[in-house]
This record gives structure tokens, C-alpha cells and sequence, in this order.
């Protein structure tokens, strides 16, 4: 069973979840009118928040669930963890200003790429034998 990681997932789409609602708030707060998805610093870098955060989801989740089907559900839910972390850091910095985001998206992007690789070298290595 994937309970950890089952977990992580939904804590990952509630995350983006979190991110369409501050969207929505940033646009209430600073006038930006739909369909426009510009006009505002504060809008602008909430709609980056969480177009980015859509960004990595691809490359997020199928990472997460292959490593956690062929290595651990608790390791892949501990790097799934990591990676939720890394988004709430990115979140942060980049709410405050731009160039504060790269910590946040530093932290994610390794967890990303922990989850791939692994992943990877799992199936490859089972291919092999």
C-alpha cells in the first residue's frame, strides 16, 4: 500500500489548490479585471507562483508515485515532503519579491530530480534482471 505517498499527493494538489485561490485574491486585492494576467506586481508574481507550481506537477507526481511503486513509499513521501516544502519556500520568497524565489525552487527542483533519477535507475535496473 501507498498510504504515505497517497498522502503527499493530496497535500501536493492541495497546495495548488491553495495557489488558484491566492490567484484569485491577488486579482480582488490589486483590480486586475480577467481575462487580463497582467497589470499588477503583487498579481503578476502570485500568477507565476502558480503557473510554476503547475509547471512541476508533470514532473512531480509521476516521479513521485514510480519511485514510491519501485523503491519505498516512505522514502518517495519523505522526498514528496521535501518537495511540498520547497514549494511553500518558493511561495514565500516570491510573494516578497522575485528575486527571493530561487531558495524555494533550488529546494523543489532537487527533490524533482531525486524522484526522477530514482525512479529511473528503479525501472531500468528491473528491466535489466
Amino acid at each position: 500500500m501507498y498510504h504515505l505517498t497517497a498522502l503527499v499527493t493530496l497535500l501536493a494538489v492541495a497546495f495548488c489548490f491553495f495557489t488558484s485561490i491566492n490567484v484569485a485574491r491577488s486579482r480582488a486585492k490589486t483590480g486586475v479585471k480577467v481575462p487580463a494576467m497582467s497589470g499588477h506586481p503583487d498579481f503578476e508574481r502570485a500568477f507565476r507562483i502558480q503557473m510554476n507550481t503547475l509547471e512541476w506537477i508533470p514532473i512531480f507526481l509521476p516521479s513521485l508515485w514510480v519511485f514510491a511503486i519501485y523503491i519505498s513509499d516512505a522514502i518517495a513521501a519523505a522526498i514528496g515532503a521535501v518537495w511540498i516544502i520547497g514549494r511553500v519556500v518558493y511561495f514565500i520568497g516570491y510573494s516578497k519579491e522575485a528575486a527571493k524565489r530561487g531558495r524555494g525552487f533550488a529546494i523543489q527542483a532537487v527533490a524533482s530530480f531525486a524522484l526522477w533519477i530514482g525512479a529511473l535507475v528503479a525501472v531500468l535496473w528491473r528491466l535489466v534482471l
